[in-house]
């Protein structure tokens, strides 16, 4: 991918992320959708008020969507805390070590104790928090969370393709292109090294 692309994909996502976006929290977790894992980069706070933490891609226009709703459904009151992983801010230390590409493989979601939930549980959970959990409530038969969590894999696996982003492999190399300096400007097209 060359310079200009690497810095026009990233600028492009970090302009779709900017629009009310909250930084927070992330973290890595295995195959299993329920995970348990414990994040030990998250130090638990007391007066956190957030029941939910989702980390999501600000460049997608479909994830995007799904958050400006869940945003609308908290009405302000603050039980869902959403992160933009896509965002040049974004900082896997502040969300349980899930770092960029983990992020933007699968979705991922914690609880305010570290407890890092990806696959259809993240959304579960989210609903949850907003007061809409119900929507969800299929996921209590394990049959039906697991054929969920099947094609919500698939997609997570083939959504940048299908949303017109290129590929995750690209993702990467343009956001680590701008994180070294190596980008070109897309208006001038000199480099900035």
């Amino acid at each position: 991918m060359s310079r200009v692309v690497a810095r026009s994909t990233l600028r492009s996502i970090a302009r779709a992320s900017s629009r009310n976006v909250e930084i927070r929290a992330r973290r890595p977790t295995s195959s299993f959708r329920r995970a348990s894992t414990r994040a030990s980069a998250v130090e638990v706070n007391p007066s956190t008020k957030w029941e939910f933490r989702l980390l999501y891609d600000g460049g997608c226009p479909l994830c995007v969507r799904e958050v400006e709703f869940l945003r609308a459904k908290d009405e302000g009151r603050g039980k869902l805390s959403l992160v933009d992983c896509a965002s040049e801010g974004y900082d896997a230390k502040e969300n349980a070590g899930i770092d960029y590409e983990t992020a933007m493989a699968t979705i991922h979601g914690l609880t305010p104790d570290g407890t890092v939930y990806t696959g259809v549980e993240v959304f579960k959970r989210a609903y949850d928090a907003v007061g809409i959990g119900y929507v969800y409530a299929f996921t209590k038969v394990p049959a039906l969370l697991r054929a969920a969590n099947a094609v919500y894999d698939v997609w997570a696996k083939y959504r940048l393709n299908v949303t017109g982003r290129g590929s995750l492999e690209e993702h990467l190399r343009a956001r680590q292109a701008v994180l070294d300096g190596k980008a070109c400007g897309v208006q001038s097209g000199a480099c900035e090294e």
